[in-house]
């Protein structure tokens, strides 16, 4: 990419009113994109559908942060203005980096952006096929903090609702008489990540609730068996097990047993031979035919996407993983008996040394690495965010400055952009990266590096990060394949 910087303005003020306005004026043609057409757009991977105003503001300021390049709104509105006059078929559209090709090559060579945008897109004008149809059925099985969390993304993803539509999710009853109230209230609101955003109502009669016009059904089960779920009017779904209580894929097979399930997610390491994938890493391996795969865990997803990067590039001859992750609900709020070792402690008084299957779970996802990497855990008192310690032992020497160009390039130019953000700034603390939909931040003002020797820090929103990784092997196992444009 070629650096530019704007001139300064006479007027940081007046300035910022006109990018506000243009930010204003893109949010009709962003929601017109993405209801009529089925089209996302994006800036630099960062989705612009349900932005506010000062969303898709910072958004592109992030490109101004890390690209050295000043892409403002005055580039990008003439952009997203002239995709909205298009006849498109689905797809993912990074508005930015059109803008930023147009800048660089198309307004030299005399055309309009019009003219640059439609060239652009080309294969996808007139286009009407969709990614599913009709759409697939999506059941949670269990309805904790990860099932509550892709919950959000299903119904805030729903689009038309022509590709995943959340349908069910089945829950133990709670005891209370008021049970389905308690657990709507618990997707309403979130101490870590918010306020969900739309609105929800409960209906009891139903026994459902409805988020954003998205109805689904509360089901009552002690055990998979129980539920036919055909019987809600739910067929061939995949059903994402959150529960961990089932890991191998005898346990898990019961879903399959009940009418109206055809897959199963599991979110937590499977057992045995069971196929454990990282969205982006390894998810080529999911065939048709797969009926249970494993999202693996959030630390492995968040290790495995910059060891397979550093691996291609230079070599990783072996290492160490040491997680500082945030406590989780299977530790003590205050010192009680607890079967496993030091869990038993107060949870939000304590640094707890625990332990990861991660970095051995890493050689499921990357047998290159098999054997090579140890791991072990600090559970700190966060609730959520956590940060992984590469220390590894490169095959090629390497310096501070080409290692973080490395993976700052990776982060916004490679296949894997979706998996591995990139934070250059040296103030950002653990609950700045609360909601991040990567599965890992790389932290480039943290990198240590001595010839062969590097220390890599990774910032991963450990609940967040994760379901994002988990909703994408759903939308794989579905058939939802978008084209993305512009194309690489």
């Amino acid at each position: 990419m070629t650096e530019r910087r704007r001139e300064r303005p006479d007027d940081y003020f007046a300035d910022w009113k006109e990018r506000e306005a243009l930010a204003e004026g893109m949010i009709p043609l962003i929601g017109k994109l993405y209801r009529t057409n089925n089209v996302k757009t994006y800036i630099y991977g960062k989705s612009l559908a349900n932005l506010s105003v000062l969303d898709i503001m910072q958004a592109h300021r992030f490109v101004r942060q890390v690209e050295q390049n000043e892409l403002s709104e005055f580039e990008t509105f003439p952009v997203i203005q002239a995709l909205a006059t298009l006849d498109l078929g689905t797809a993912h559209i990074d508005a930015g980096r059109i803008a930023v090709a147009y800048e660089e090559t198309g307004k030299p060579a005399g055309k309009s952006v019009e003219e640059f945008v439609r060239s652009q897109v080309a294969g996808l004008i007139g286009v009407s096929k969709e990614p599913v149809r009709p759409a697939r059925d999506v059941v949670l099985y269990g309805f904790g903090r990860i099932g509550r969390l892709v919950a959000r993304l299903l119904i805030e993803k729903a689009g038309g609702g022509d590709n995943l539509r959340l349908k069910a999710v089945v829950v133990r009853h709670g005891g209370a008489e008021n049970d389905l109230v308690k657990r709507v209230s618990l997707l309403r609101r979130d101490s870590v990540h918010g306020p969900f955003n739309g609105t929800i109502r409960v209906d009891e009669d139903r026994q459902s609730f409805v988020a954003n016009g998205v109805e689904v059904k509360v089901i009552y089960a002690n055990s998979p068996a129980e539920v036919d779920y055909t019987k809600y009017g739910i067929n061939d779904a995949i059903l994402v097990d959150n529960t961990g209580k089932w890991r191998d894929t005898e346990g898990l097979s019961v879903h399959l047993g009940c009418p109206g399930i055809s897959k199963v997610i599991l979110t937590a390491p499977g057992k045995g031979d069971m196929k454990n994938i990282v969205h982006g890493v390894n998810s080529h391996e999911i065939l048709p035919t797969d009926t249970i795969i494993s999202a693996a865990s959030c630390t492995t997803n968040a290790i495995a996407p910059p060891l397979k990067v550093l691996d291609d590039k230079f070599g990783v001859e072996g290492g160490h993983v040491e997680t500082v992750h945030s406590y989780t609900n299977d530790q003590n709020l205050i010192d009680n008996y607890h079967k496993g070792d030091r869990r038993g402690r107060s949870a939000p008084l304590n640094m707890v040394i625990s332990e990861t299957g991660a970095a051995k779970a890493v050689g499921k996802v990357l047998p290159q690495l098999l054997g090579k990497l140890s791991g072990n855990a600090i559970r700190v008192p966060t609730p959520n965010v956590s940060l992984a310690i590469l220390k590894l032992n490169l095959k090629t020497e390497t310096t501070v400055e080409e290692l973080n160009e490395f993976m700052r390039r990776v982060a916004l130019h490679s296949p894997l952009r979706k998996q591995i953000d990139y934070s250059n700034s040296p103030e950002v603390v653990s609950s700045d990266f609360v909601g991040s939909r990567h599965a890992c931040v790389f932290d480039s003002e943290a990198t240590i590096v001595n010839g062969k020797s590097a220390v890599l820090y990774c910032w991963y929103d450990n609940e967040f990060g994760y379901s994002c990784q988990v909703h994408r092997i759903l939308e794989q196992m579905a058939g939802v394949n978008y084209a993305v444009y512009p194309q690489d």
